[in-house]
């Protein structure tokens, strides 16, 4: 079963169709990316598919089940977990506290006083596993404004991994990262794998290319093409309106 569908979905801002009738599949263990120029509609897609944004028209199924309807909660809740193209975490709290945060939110809906949060045990191994994932078990102690911005990028993937993911959306999570940065991300991302499916929006075309298995690219809201790697980067009308001479051919 696939593991994310969109079907013919449409927001409208005013006169601007920000998402035209985009239909795309991420099936199980896939690493599906979106390119596109800015303006084209992907923020206003991944919102839509994380229930930020309510559509005009379309679907969204989860696992064969339809929750265009249903809340960001609800979809927390399914196993739809996401990442931000501008880091969300409390900077003044360590990497530790930022993860259990996230575990403790999705297991009640609730915030708990982090005396407790760290006396529940399960929790508290949820996050640290998710650190590890993502190799900052040994920075946990530290607070987030003492991480790199790379690193803050990791545990904001650590604590998407935290809520026990079915689905990751990942929005741009190599922004802003220096070439160090942007390597240990690819790194990261590739051993998760076959292991979540996985939707990523991103800019760097490197790491698309390294990391995608299947690539639609998104132009003035519509899906022009998608298909593997190499079929987008020999496609002269995705050259033509998006890529140039940013690959080879």
């Amino acid at each position: 079963m696939s593991a994310l569908v969109t079907t013919s979905l449409v927001k409208r801002f005013g006169g601007v169709q920000a998402t035209d009738n985009v239909s795309l599949t991420v099936e199980s263990g896939q690493l599906h990316a979106i390119i596109g120029p800015n303006g084209a509609g992907k923020s206003t897609l991944i919102g839509q598919l994380a229930g930020e944004i309510k559509p005009d028209a379309g679907s969204i199924e989860l696992f064969g089940n339809n929750v265009t309807a249903q809340s960001v909660v609800a979809r927390a809740n399914m196993g739809l977990a996401r990442t931000y193209q501008i880091t969300q975490l409390a900077k003044e709290f360590t990497a530790l506290d930022n993860v259990l945060l996230a575990a403790n939110a999705k297991a009640s809906s609730n915030f708990r006083f982090w005396a407790s949060a760290h006396a529940d045990t399960k929790a508290v191994d949820q996050s640290l596993a998710a650190l590890a994932k993502v190799g900052l078990l040994d920075a946990k102690d530290r607070t987030v404004g003492e991480l790199g911005h790379g690193e803050q990028r990791q545990l904001e993937i650590a604590m998407a991994l935290a809520t026990e993911p079915k689905v990751l959306l990942l929005d741009e999570p190599l922004a802003g990262m220096s070439q160090g940065e942007s390597a240990a991300m690819i790194a990261l991302l590739k051993s998760l794998k076959g292991r979540y499916p996985m939707l990523l929006v991103e800019h760097d075309m490197d790491a698309v290319f390294q990391l995608a298995d299947c690539v639609s690219v998104l132009v003035y809201g519509r899906i022009i093409a998608t298909g593997a790697p190499d079929e987008i980067r020999s496609n002269a009308d995705v050259r033509a309106a998006y890529l140039g001479d940013e690959v080879n051919a």
